[in-house]
């Protein structure tokens, strides 16, 4: 759970995600203006994100990020070996090595980080993993940090698109358990852990960034 990658990369487990290369733009032009500077003693900050899948993102984002360092994880080990891979093609010195984390497993392998950022992970897993994304969120975040999350959500119950309908339905096929995540639950659920949705950034293909800050 706390442990990193051991084993040297191999660049044949790179794995990529079309989706991440979509979206990445839009993302990095979300967060840049959001996400925190340095702190005080001059040291970047640290962004934590869950579920990190391929690596596309952690590289992308870091590489426009140079004043953070960006911290992936994943539960899966071919997502771990994946992430080590585009690292070590990448070189870039402010994205750390991939560390092993389920949300649901306690303690985490950080304790503090200055924002977590989670794509495409909500929909894609049990509620029981949002509950402790979010619970896991107001543990690390320290007051006025963020939890950025992205993907396709219900709005009062209702979808954004048909696309989304169809999407939610071969979700709940394939796991009864997955779905797309109504926003009011999610706002219910970051208000216990001391997090207000702050933004409700509109994304391409229907999908949205949602901006909850620790107060």
């Amino acid at each position: 759970m706390t442990s990193r990658l051991s084993a040297p990369p191999d660049a044949a487990a790179k794995r990529s995600a079309p989706a991440a290369q979509r979206n990445r733009e839009p993302i990095l032009e979300a967060l840049r203006p959001r996400l925190p500077g340095p702190r005080a003693a001059g040291a970047a900050p640290l962004v934590l994100e869950v579920a990190s899948g391929t690596g596309e993102h952690a590289v992308y984002l870091c590489a426009a990020l140079p004043g953070v360092r960006w911290q992936p994880t994943d539960q899966e080990e071919a997502a771990l070996a994946s992430i080590a891979a585009w690292r070590a093609e990448a070189g870039l010195p402010n994205l750390l090595p991939p560390l092993r984390l389920d949300v649901t497993e306690e303690p985490w392998p950080l304790s503090a980080a200055e924002a977590l950022f989670c794509a495409n992970m909500i929909h894609i897993s049990p509620w029981a993993a949002s509950v402790a994304l979010f619970a896991g969120a107001g543990r690390l975040l320290p007051r006025g940090g963020a939890l950025f999350t992205y993907g396709p959500y219900r709005f009062g119950g209702a979808f954004t698109a048909p696309s989304n309908a169809a999407f939610d339905e071969s979700l709940r096929q394939r796991d009864a358990r997955w779905g797309v995540r109504d926003v009011d639950s999610l706002r219910e659920l970051a208000a216990a852990h001391a997090l207000t949705l702050e933004e409700t950034l509109a994304m391409p293909a229907n999908n949205h960034l949602l901006v909850f800050r620790k107060g």
